[in-house]
């Protein structure tokens, strides 16, 4: 199923693919047989998921962006202070296949140059070129999770005419950076830029560096998290070679490119990407390959230099409305159907910082959530901030929900996705400024399509209110005498905390909550009441005062059995007085079960 994000990367796939410019490796032969406009753009992000649009499966010589993995092993074959002695970390501002050396050092410049390369390759621990090749081989794939193929014919063309990678290998001879023959050292080399990948196998490999060297697929520890590091700051600075500064500048990834026309770019913790199209421009890079991630970093909001801080998952929380319903009373029947289908309903609970991590990997599952999903209900009180591209991602994920029949509201009180106030009627639909309330409107949406019956009355008679159900004729004529009917206005408190035992009250019709207010002044919702429930019963049957304010949420009206009345029950109608505390038992167990379930559904997170 397409979502929101393959949408975005497809938009920028087509965009680019009108990009003509630039010209084949030419200078190996085999390089310059390739289809010269096919493309390709995978993302992956690092639990594994990959993204892609156009010719990721095509196969293509991974040529120099070999560089950091070998580098990457040599590292751990001999150490970073080795390695040091041999390979400098400094842009070079030459070409990549530049005949020199540091004039102070006499090292090469980086890895990331062809001196630096050859020396990295000669630096594979192995007895003979074959077995370190093999090495190589191997350890490619597992970066890619899968293995990896030499391709002859790439191979043999390098070999007839890399002259120049000759020369270089005897000027680092000559320095001693290198020892042995270096026409061996050339030839490993040669070798490695000579093994097929796929744009998804290099995507792949660039989201085992941002998983901190763990492959997301295979869960493969391919290289130790230090070195990860240091392989991903010789990228950022010179991955593409005498243009690295302005890509640092302006798209912000550590990055390699090859002449094979490949770009892999990774941005720590969260994705790498891959892009694939031969046509290369002047300093050896792929002219796609560097407007797609140019596009991508920019549209994404993916410069390393902005990340979010949780870099996972930016889900805290999930949860089905019957795992946690909401604190609004309801009657037996609509408590048995919410028990059936309320994993209809979903509540996203969602944390941290959302650019374009967080919020892939909430609109990835959200918007991938299992069939017969029907109502979505996505928190985002936990959020500090939300980038453009999230808000944009979310707006898209709540249009492909709506249009599949599957209705979304927010609980977003400060108006972080940019909804400052609930619309029934425009494109942004409901918002909520607490999720007890979206909880409850997600059920009454659930109970409206599958509860016909014995839903919970409007409106009803003091005769047939649930809690004197129990009573015979003689007890209910005594009990309702000296009734007093109040009528109260919308968000009037009927009482207060702290208040006396003053009476029970019989809901008629109307809705109330009892809330309680925490030392910020926050109100918290216990429970909401309906026509046909009760409250004031623990403060008459104790004698004791209101630990909780009731107030209501609409025009309400009540029946009140007064604290002197029921004081005179108690000495007049003693069994009237039992049948009526068994009834109020009743239903004091049931508010408790719900509220339970409430708290405990969701960890307390309310």
């Amino acid at each position: 199923m397409s979502t929101v994000v393959d949408a975005l990367i497809a938009n920028i796939f087509d965009r680019t693919a009108e990009n003509r410019d630039g010209t084949l490796a030419d200078y190996i032969p085999e390089l310059a047989a390739v289809a010269p406009d096919s493309f390709g753009i995978c993302v992956a992000t690092v639990d594994g998921h990959v993204y892609e649009v156009g010719d990721t499966r095509l196969p293509f010589t991974i040529q120099s962006i070999s560089k950091p993995f070998t580098y990457a092993l040599a590292l751990a074959d001999c150490g970073a202070d080795a390695i040091a002695t041999k390979i400098d970390v400094e842009p070079s501002g030459e070409a990549f296949n530049e005949i020199s050396l540091d004039p102070h050092t006499e090292r090469p410049r980086n890895p990331m140059i062809n001196a630096g390369a050859i020396t990295a390759a000669a630096l594979v621990a192995g007895p003979d070129v074959d077995s370190r090749f093999e090495r190589i081989r191997r350890a490619y794939s597992r970066y890619a999770g899968r293995a990896l193929t030499f391709n002859d014919s790439v191979y043999a063309s390098e070999s007839r005419t890399g002259h120049r990678n000759r020369a270089i290998g005897h000027m680092l001879r000559s320095f001693g950076i290198i020892a042995g023959n270096p026409d061996e050292a050339v030839d490993l080399y040669f070798r490695q830029c000579s093994i097929d990948v796929t744009c998804r196998d290099l995507s792949l490999m660039a989201a085992t560096m941002a998983n901190n060297g763990v492959n997301p697929l295979t869960q493969d520890t391919v290289l130790d998290p230090a070195l990860v590091e240091r392989v991903l700051s010789v990228m950022s600075t010179c991955g593409m070679y005498d243009g690295a500064g302005k890509w640092l500048y302006e798209v912000g990834l550590p990055a390699k490119s090859g002449v094979g026309g490949g770009v892999i770019a990774v941005l720590p913790g969260q994705i790498g990407i891959a892009i694939y199209s031969p046509r290369l421009d002047s300093h050896g890079n792929s002219v796609r390959g560097v407007e797609a991630c140019r596009a991508l970093s920019s549209e994404l909001e993916l410069h390393f230099l902005h990340v979010t801080r949780a870099a996972r998952s930016a889900i805290r929380a999930r949860y089905s409305v019957s795992d946690a319903p909401s604190r609004m009373r309801r009657t037996l029947a609509e408590r048995a159907t919410l028990d059936d289908v309320g994993n209809r309903g979903r509540i996203y609970e969602l944390h941290g910082d959302l650019l374009f991590a967080g919020a892939e990997t909430a609109v990835r599952e959200i918007g991938g959530s299992e069939e017969g999903l029907e109502v979505v209900v996505v928190d985002v009180r936990r959020v500090d901030e939300v980038g453009g591209i999230a808000r944009r991602m979310i707006e898209t994920l709540r249009a492909d929900l709506t249009e599949r029949g599957c209705a979304i509201t927010f609980v977003d009180p400060v108006g972080l996705l940019g909804n400052t106030h609930s619309n029934l009627s425009g494109s942004t639909g409901r918002v909520y400024a607490d999720l007890d309330a979206a909880v409850q409107w997600c059920e009454d949406i659930l109970l409206d399509r599958y509860c016909s019956t014995a839903r919970q009355s409007r409106s009803v008679a003091v005769s047939e209110h649930p809690v004197l159900s129990s009573l015979s004729p003689g007890q209910l004529e005594w009990f309702t005498d000296d009734l007093e009917t109040r009528t109260y206005a919308r968000g009037e408190y009927i009482v207060r905390r702290g208040d006396g035992a003053c009476g029970l009250f019989l809901l008629l019709s109307g809705q109330v909550s009892t809330t309680v207010t925490d030392q910020s002044g926050a109100v918290h919702r216990i429970v909401t009441l309906s026509a046909g429930m009760s409250f004031g019963e623990m403060t008459v049957i104790l004698d004791s005062r209101f630990l909780n304010d009731v107030r209501t949420d609409t025009p309400v009206t009540v029946a009140v059995l007064t604290a002197d009345r029921y004081a005179e029950m108690t000495a007049a109608e003693p069994e009237l007085k039992l049948a009526l505390l068994e009834r109020l038992a009743v239903g004091a167990y049931e508010q408790l079960d719900v509220m339970l379930r409430s708290v405990l559904g969701q960890g307390g997170s309310r």
